[in-house]
């Protein structure tokens, strides 16, 4: 084995990132009233503007195959969290709306899940350290799309 790549800075960097995220989404996600996959596409149609979003891009932004996130998405409309509408760009396609329903529970979820997050992610943390992170987590993003 290799003692100095088992040791890189770089390889326990990303282990803290990992062991922290592993840490922190079941607590910030705890009592959201839905499914924590639903949470996500609920919160991602809630700050959309018009409150829709084509279902691939949709599936793109929660990390699920096309498959998957049809199943899901089916699973929401039976529950009346959101509806499909037709893409008026693009008559192949479709789109997922929030509905008032989806409103509703997403505004319960996020009462627990801000909670959580101001006590377990933002609230060890300085303003100085926040915005820190902010910066480093987008420039990652930025980095990676």
């Amino acid at each position: 084995m290799n003692e100095q790549l088992l040791n890189d800075d770089d390889v326990t960097l990303y282990g803290l990132f990992v062991e922290a995220f592993a840490r922190l989404r079941p607590l910030v996600h705890h009592d959201l009233g839905v499914p924590d996959t639903w949470f996500e596409v609920l919160l991602r149609l809630g700050r959309t503007p018009g409150h829709g979003l084509r279902m691939t891009d949709l599936a793109e932004a929660v990390s699920f195959s096309s498959g998957g996130f049809t199943r899901l998405a089916d699973r929401m409309v039976q529950e009346g969290l959101i509806r499909r509408d037709p893409d008026p760009a693009d008559r192949r396609a479709a789109l997922a709306v929030l509905t008032d329903k989806g409103s509703e529970a997403l505004d319960r979820a996020l009462t627990a899940h801000v909670s959580h997050l101001r006590s377990h992610v933002t609230g060890p943390l300085s303003a100085e350290d926040r915005r820190h992170l902010e910066r480093i987590l987008r420039v990652l993003r930025g980095a990676n799309e």
